[in-house]
């Protein structure tokens, strides 16, 4: 059996208990080394093998669970935070089915949550924005033409902008081309939720000299959107005068 798990945002507490169960049952661990917290690897057995995916390809990567499966040993494919967001792990899915070789997946919490924490702040707010744009800008990997940034945009909705980090002038440009004002609330948060994380609150039209300033190059989530100004209105959820399927409306008060 392979196990892809979700490694969590950074720090090595904030991996969930089903996935620190499968590290210290693993015979095999191949982890994403560039992105994943090494002290999670602290959990796993001595006499576990561990492979560090930053150097390996995709072929290197299915050899190594090939190999531990045909001599029995249970493998975890360690994923930074949830592997469902720009995990590549489709491609592994694929090449396991023809293989025939069981997976299973154990879900972590995605970094766009452990920099919401970090920010102290609700994506979601009533009057404000009640999506959010989870993207990234074209790089090496194209993206489709109808998710270019500057149509994502359009809907001035919360947006959280993953592998970015180094085109953050033209990220900021196709953001006021699309609609926000360049003066719309901005964060970058560099790697939540680890030792060294770091937080830099700024203005779309000021994104690039901020990573500048604060020499922030890579693994950085850019978040834009009014969410991080001041102005919302008061959710109905908690309203005296909102009457739900478990609270009667207080129509005195």
């Amino acid at each position: 059996m392979v196990n892809f798990v979700g490694a969590g945002c950074g720090a090595s507490d904030l991996i969930t208990i089903r996935g620190m169960k499968l590290i210290e049952k693993a015979d095999v661990i191949i982890y994403a080394g560039s992105l994943v917290n090494s002290e999670l690897l602290e959990y796993a057995r001595p006499e576990c093998e561990i492979y560090n995916s930053a150097y390996m390809n995709l072929d290197e990567v299915i050899g190594v669970m090939e190999k531990a499966e045909a001599v029995g040993k249970m493998t975890v494919r360690l994923h930074t935070g949830d592997s469902s967001i720009y995990g590549a792990v489709r491609e592994q899915f694929d090449r396991l089915d023809k293989l025939g070789i069981k997976y299973q997946v154990c879900p972590g919490v995605s970094s766009f949550c452990g920099a919401a924490a970090s920010l102290k702040a609700e994506y979601t707010l009533p009057d404000v924005s009640q999506t959010v744009i989870i993207t990234r800008m074209a790089g090496r990997t194209p993206v489709p033409e109808s998710e270019e940034i500057r149509k994502l945009a359009t809907h001035g909705s919360t947006m959280v902008i993953f592998l970015s980090t180094g085109m953050l002038e033209k990220l900021s440009e196709e953001l006021i081309a699309g609609g926000y004002s360049p003066d719309t609330p901005s964060a970058i948060v560099y790697k939540a939720s680890w030792k060294d994380e770091k937080i830099c609150r700024c203005r779309i039209k000021n994104l690039a000299s901020t990573a500048k300033e604060n020499n922030i190059t890579k693994t950085a989530l850019i978040i834009v959107g009014n969410f991080l100004g001041n102005d919302y209105s008061l959710s109905k959820l908690y309203d005296k005068h909102f009457e739900t399927g478990f609270r009667k409306a207080d129509i005195y008060k």
